[in-house]
């Protein structure tokens, strides 16, 4: 069975987006703990945090649907001393909400080299990031985003993940996020039919099924290999509509979170829909 959802407005308090993805159907969804834009928050309240625990109760959600999405600021494969301090900060108290929330699972970007290391270098510190945060927490996987690749970004090919995975001490706690957008535009040919298939055979051979523990499912406005990150809505991208419904019909992908990161919430509801419209009785 497929879990559709969006990632939600938590505005006026994390208690907030459980009710924000009821009320546009949605099965699953994906939310920030803290203001994305600040490098620190003030700490959840006791009763944010019950009022979330409740909220997900009462609308059917629990922790394995959710998948909370860490700050963009945060760059885990900094090579810079006072840089990346802050950001295993940061990323540290990411993992210590969910934690608090019950949530069992933080999706993050790998980040960048900056030019200032090369990737592998900067893939290591990426794993020892994640060791740290992993020693001081319990119960919470760090899930890698696989990205488009813009920039210096790390983590566009399957290898650059399996590296860091190879490095994480704790593999119990560590999985993998796909992104059809960034997929698609880092290079992997998800739109063909030969390509499908041998795009997610290497997933499963470099990096393997077992690691996978969500999905972001958006369209894109840029074409293959451009390594550019630009979502579209449903069917309105370069993937079009036939690559959503081969995917809502690969089981696959059943069980886990999916989470719609298009461009226009108002229509949320509607490409959940139509998602689910997809699927061949």
């Amino acid at each position: 069975m497929k879990f559709i959802g969006a990632h939600v407005s938590a505005s006026g308090g994390v208690e907030n987006a459980p009710l924000n993805a009821a009320a546009i159907g949605a099965k699953a969804f994906a939310l920030f703990t803290k203001n994305q834009r600040q490098w620190v928050s003030s700490p959840l309240s006791a009763e944010s945090i019950d009022r979330f625990k409740e909220n997900c109760l009462a609308n059917g959600y629990e922790p394995w649907q959710i998948l909370p999405h860490d700050s963009y600021l945060i760059n885990l494969g900094h090579a810079g001393k006072n840089e990346l301090a802050k950001s295993r900060a940061a990323f540290l108290d990411e993992m210590q909400r969910c934690e608090q929330l019950g949530l069992t699972r933080l999706n993050f970007h790998p980040g960048s080299h900056l030019k200032l290391v090369n990737v592998e270098e900067s893939l290591k510190i990426v794993a020892e990031s994640i060791n740290i945060a992993l020693e001081k927490t319990k119960n919470v996987t760090a899930v890698i985003e696989n990205t488009a690749g813009q920039g210096t970004n790390l983590g566009h090919t399957f290898e650059q993940i399996k590296y860091i995975i190879d490095h994480v001490e704790d593999k119990s706690r560590v999985g993998v996020c796909i992104d059809t957008c960034h997929t698609y535009t880092s290079g992997y040919d998800i739109l063909s039919n030969e390509g499908y298939v041998e795009t997610f055979r290497k997933f499963d051979e470099i990096i393997g099924w077992n690691y996978l523990c969500g999905v972001h499912l958006n369209d894109s406005m840029k074409p293959l290999g451009s390594r550019v990150d630009r979502h579209n809505s449903i069917g309105k991208g370069l993937l079009g509509i036939d690559f959503f419904k081969r995917f809502m019909n690969d089981s696959r992908f059943d069980n886990m979170p999916v989470i719609l990161e298009t461009p226009d919430e108002e229509i949320w509801a509607e490409e959940i829909k139509l998602l689910y419209e997809l699927i061949e009785k």
